[in-house]
């Protein structure tokens, strides 16, 4: 089983800068796709950013220019550096990794971290 721990997050004032990381551990054979996503209050969840094994990298529309996700493929951890933070980028973020383990193919949440940017 791979797990995902999350870490940063907080509360931040608008025009700040935030930065997570996730890491996977368990016996991890291959890691694919990494992505964060966040969920907002009353929202679904949605795609933030995500990042291929090669690092080609894809971002929401409304976070290009301010976000950036980046991966350590020796460390499996994936990380997003956030700035000139926004009230609305205010939710839980989510990281999300999948691959193969030696128990076959997965699809690994993290646990969740609140960000929030209020004044």
């Amino acid at each position: 089983q791979v797990r995902l721990v999350e870490s940063g997050g907080g509360l931040v004032q608008p025009g700040g800068s935030l930065s997570l990381s996730c890491a996977a551990s368990g016996v991890v054979l291959s890691i694919n796709g990494m992505g964060w996503y966040r969920q907002a209050p009353g929202k679904q969840r949605e795609l933030v950013a995500d990042i291929t094994p090669d690092g080609r990298t894809n971002y929401a529309d409304s976070v290009k220019g301010r976000f950036t996700i980046s991966r350590d493929n020796v460390k499996n951890t994936v990380y997003l550096q956030m700035n000139i933070l926004k009230p609305e980028d205010t939710a839980v973020y989510y990281c999300n990794m999948n691959g193969y383990s030696f128990s076959g193919k997965y699809d690994s949440w993290g646990q969740g971290t609140q960000v929030t940017v209020s004044s």
